[in-house]
């Protein structure tokens, strides 16, 4: 789910061993690798440390705008860099926490592409198949017509559908103010979304230009289990999390809680009152689903990514499907892939990955194409969207 108010988000995630020689020498050998091994990892600490000292100051910036708290990891040459900036709770006082789950929002579109992609490599659908033979007589009404949009039209938003977001009704209804508060408890199955967004009629034809819509990823999930023929849940179980030893990422179906370690989440629900800031930390999961319900951590983002820019998900082919990407006349400086952006860093860097904003978090997964360098981050709360790309330059260019 990528929130409307937050469209900012969608730019917008060892070993070594030595033997004595003898008995004899083995205690004072082990006693002097020791030292040696604390003295290096301590100045491998600091020069860590030192080497995203502008990624902190960014983070600690957005902190002192206004962002309750951050949680971020980098990945690159040097190591693995984890750090916190601000609070994890507005009313105990406690810190984020380094290994926090949060919900990811749209990341989630980046696990749901590389399952449809895995299922193209087994011939067991193609991208350029209608979404109609998979989801007869789904997509009708209003000049919508699912036999004229494809698979690869979803994962790229050139469908041309209605974001079910941009619903007004919707949207007073379960993003903002009392009707939020009064329904994010609210079961909702995704063919309610899928028929909020028919009730209008289609942006333009599809394939005509690209339009970022969550309604697309609602039909991926779709179609995943119509292909697969069991839950989008244990298919992103199974094919991603699992063989990657994500211990930290689950959907949460319609649960309505994080899993612990996490921090609470906040929102400034009412436009009217713009100080008042409101815990949402609970809300039932499948409010979300396929287009944004994740819950995940820098960490196992990071491990994600790296796997599947390195080719660890995906064939050449189907990878290289993904990172054929379209652009958006509202976005000049991104490129939409399926599942997967491009943006460039103010000092010229290219980087892959995605954004997520759901309602109380903001998040963002980046790396070089190479996946060497990784950076996940995450604000509990779904405002200060602006001081985002000031993160990701501190960390690419300074």
């Amino acid at each position: 789910m990528a929130l409307r108010k937050s469209a900012k988000t969608g730019l917008v995630g060892l070993a070594a061993a030595a033997v004595a020689a003898t008995a004899f020498v083995a205690p004072a050998r082990a006693a002097s690798d020791e030292a040696t091994a604390h003295k290096a990892n301590v100045h491998k600490a600091s020069a860590n440390k030192h080497h995203h000292r502008a990624t902190q100051r960014a983070m600690d910036a957005a902190v002192r705008s206004g962002t309750p708290g951050i949680t971020a990891q980098a990945r690159d040459p040097h190591g693995v860099w984890s750090s916190t900036s601000g609070v994890g709770d507005l009313e105990s006082g406690a810190p984020r926490g380094k290994n926090d789950r949060f919900r990811v929002g749209s990341i989630t579109k980046s696990f749901v592409a590389t399952v449809l992609l895995q299922m193209e490599a087994e011939g067991r659908l193609d991208l350029d198949d209608t979404v109609e033979r998979h989801l007869p007589g789904l997509v009708r009404g209003n000049g919508n017509d699912g036999r004229r949009i494809t698979v690869r039209q979803l994962l790229n938003h050139t469908s041309g559908l209605f974001d079910y977001l941009a619903d007004d009704e919707y949207s007073r209804t379960y993003l903002r103010g009392d009707g939020y508060l009064e329904h994010r408890y609210d079961t909702l199955p995704p063919e309610k979304h899928v028929a909020v967004a028919l009730a209008h009629k289609p942006l333009f034809v599809p394939g005509a230009k690209h339009s970022y819509s969550n309604t697309n990823y609602i039909l991926a999930g779709l179609i995943i289990e119509r292909t697969g023929g069991r839950t989008y849940e244990a298919e992103v179980r199974d094919r991603i999390i699992k063989p990657l030893g994500l211990k930290a990422t689950t959907n949460p179906g319609n649960g309505i809680h994080l899993p612990r370690p996490s921090s609470r989440g906040y929102s400034k629900l009412f436009a009217s009152d713009p100080d008042r800031i409101d815990d949402i930390t609970e809300m039932n999961g499948s409010q979300g689903w396929a287009d944004g319900d994740i819950v995940s951590t820098t960490g196992d983002l990071n491990r994600f990514y790296n796997a599947l820019l390195r080719g660890k998900l995906l064939p050449p082919e189907q990878l290289k499907a993904m990172k054929t990407t379209v652009t958006s006349p509202d976005s000049p400086d991104m490129a939409y892939g399926l599942g997967l952006t491009r943006l460039r860093t103010s000092c010229g860097t290219t980087l892959w990955g995605h954004g997520g904003g759901m309602v109380g978090w903001l998040s963002m997964a980046v790396s070089t194409e190479d996946g060497r360098h990784q950076l996940s981050y995450s604000y509990n709360a779904d405002w200060g969207a602006d001081s985002m790309q000031a993160i990701v330059d501190a960390e690419y260019c300074e």
